[in-house]
């Protein structure tokens, strides 16, 4: 719901960073290299150390930025772009499940729930880029993103914020995960109502 806000602010500081960079450094690099920094947040929830968490999951966040305006300079390829979201999705996921490892107790059934609930964002989303790129529907929002960008509720932005949430308030971890996971089932029934509406119109003609 605010990526299209979000998007437009960051792309400037991203663009300036990435044009400075030296060729050493590839898209695909700076993709695994957040990737792992974005795995260190499992160890450290094991540990219950929140705060390096946060960090971990901010520098995640500001790569993931970066490899992408890196790519638009250089040239983005479909390999960089799978890459991309795949490791996207398996580092969201793995943030979750270590918060459930933290307190079992309290957290598992939340983050099972909101585990539930990333299956419908991330399929929905996948899916429709799929389609949308055979049927060759303009990316209206995003014109730059690998894959065509389906919105929702629950962004990219929201998402961030939610992290940030269950960062600096572990506690409330389960209310969070109930709230967002809610957030994201909406964002999954506006996407399949949406897209199936869009293709079949497609279809239709």
């Amino acid at each position: 719901m605010l990526d299209r806000w979000t998007h437009a602010w960051v792309q400037n500081p991203l663009k300036l960073t990435a044009q400075n960079l030296p060729d050493s450094i590839t898209p695909d690099k700076l993709t695994f290299t957040g990737f792992l920094i974005g795995l260190l947040s499992v160890p450290f929830l094991v540990l219950e150390w929140y705060i390096p968490v946060l960090i971990a999951v901010l520098l995640n966040r500001i790569i993931d930025g970066l490899d992408g305006a890196l790519a638009r300079h250089r040239g983005t390829t479909d390999a960089g772009g799978f890459l991309d979201i795949t490791l996207d999705f398996v580092f969201y996921s793995a943030v979750i499940f270590g918060f459930a490892l933290a307190n079992p107790e309290q957290n598992a059934l939340a983050a099972a729930f909101l585990l539930f609930s990333f299956m419908g964002t991330g399929s929905s989303f996948l899916a429709f880029a799929i389609m949308a790129e055979k049927h060759q529907i303009d990316r209206i929002q995003f014109e730059s993103k690998s894959l065509h960008y389906m919105g929702g509720i629950a962004e990219g932005t929201e998402t961030l914020l939610f992290y940030v949430a269950i960062c600096l308030w572990p506690n409330l971890f389960p209310e969070l995960a109930w709230f967002f996971g809610t957030l994201c089932f909406v964002t999954t029934a506006t996407r399949i109502y949406g897209g199936y509406q869009t293709l079949s119109r497609l279809i239709s003609k």
